[in-house]
């Protein structure tokens, strides 16, 4: 350990639980992000101020005006430029913790790729604001018994867990099976507040620490959900006896990792204007520059290591990303997204 680093834990060495034993195994942890948004920016910023050995920072999208409000690792220039938020976190994070492995992942997390994406991984982030992803990694743990760390903030409430991936209980214990379209509010329905989702991620990665740090003992037993704008906190206690048929942690059956339930498919972005459009083969490697000469004399490219991007008018935008995913902004009609994806990438 360098004298930096010395320096730069110094306060959190000293708090007697975490000591220097366990400052030496924050350091040697390798802790995947699913998500970089609200949760996931502070997640990973507060781990990496933390120490954290190796980060990998999981994400599909792009910085948007709307992030910027409560995402606290991009500014301005990222919007209007339309940046990658994997990368555009880690440009920001090496700039905070250079002594970090900051590793991006422009990808759009599915059970053809889970296995591969967090691979060697020691404790995953959710900060997906997913169900369906959810339910994936807790299949993806349950299999590898990979501890991770749930949360989730709408308006101004959240909740937090963390699930150890061995034992039981797991996370369709607390949430069965994926809720009815339209039930569940989410950020584009209800808004949200920037303080409550600090909040959140803040105490997903209080849990993290615990566990990595080796004070496993203390990590919480109970969902605390907390209500910031009315001020209530309760803990829902969730235990092996929880759910004794669960589908996951009991049945073994792992619908969403080995089943069609989270299968990939073209759709409306929500709140967006937009499409994406799916690869019809997973595992595509597109290669950006030659699509992005191709593309030259159609209108304005943007060209990235993880996406190209082509004005095709003053509305309509085509983002084609390294694994093959189109997203075309400007419409939610996937007819005319698919048709576009098709004149300008081809099948």
């Amino acid at each position: 350990m360098t004298t930096s680093a010395l320096d730069r834990y110094a306060r959190q060495r000293q708090f007697a639980p975490i000591g220097a034993t366990g400052q030496q195994r924050i350091e040697a942890a390798n802790v995947a992000i699913l998500g970089c948004g609200a949760l996931g920016t502070v997640a990973a910023e507060l781990l990496c101020r933390a120490g954290v050995g190796q980060i990998r920072i999981i994400d599909r999208d792009v910085v948007e005006w709307t992030n910027l409000q409560r995402q606290s690792l991009f500014d301005s220039e990222n919007a209007r430029r339309g940046d990658s938020k994997a990368e555009a976190a880690c440009r920001r994070l090496a700039q905070i913790n250079p002594e970090i492995d900051l590793n991006p992942d422009v990808v759009d997390v599915n059970a053809g790729n889970i296995e591969l994406v967090l691979h060697g991984c020691d404790l995953v982030i959710d900060a997906t604001d997913n169900f369906g992803v959810r339910f994936l990694l807790n299949d993806w743990a349950l299999t590898t018994a990979t501890p991770w760390v749930h949360g989730g903030c709408v308006g101004a409430s959240g909740q937090v867990r963390l699930f150890d991936g061995a034992d039981r209980p797991c996370f369709r214990c607390l949430v069965a099976d994926l809720p009815p379209a339209g039930v569940v509010e989410t950020c584009d329905t209800a808004g949200v507040i920037g303080s409550a989702t600090h909040a959140i991620a803040s105490l997903q990665v209080t849990e993290s620490l615990k566990w990595l740090s080796g004070n496993r003992n203390v990590v919480s037993q109970a969902v605390l959900s907390i209500d910031f704008w009315n001020n209530r906190i309760r803990q829902v206690n969730l235990d092996a006896s929880s759910s004794p048929n669960c589908v996951a942690c009991v049945r073994r059956q792992f619908e969403f990792l080995h089943g069609n339930r989270l299968a990939t498919s073209d759709g409306t972005l929500c709140g967006r204007d937009a499409v994406q459009i799916s690869p019809a083969q997973t595992n595509t490697q597109i290669d950006l520059q030659n699509i992005s000469q191709r593309w030259q004399s159609i209108g304005p490219v943007t060209v990235t290591r993880f996406f190209v991007r082509l004005q095709i008018d003053a509305t309509t935008q085509l983002t084609l990303f390294r694994d093959g995913r189109a997203v075309v902004q400007g419409t939610d009609d996937v007819a005319k997204a698919r048709s576009l994806v098709d004149r300008f990438v081809g099948n």
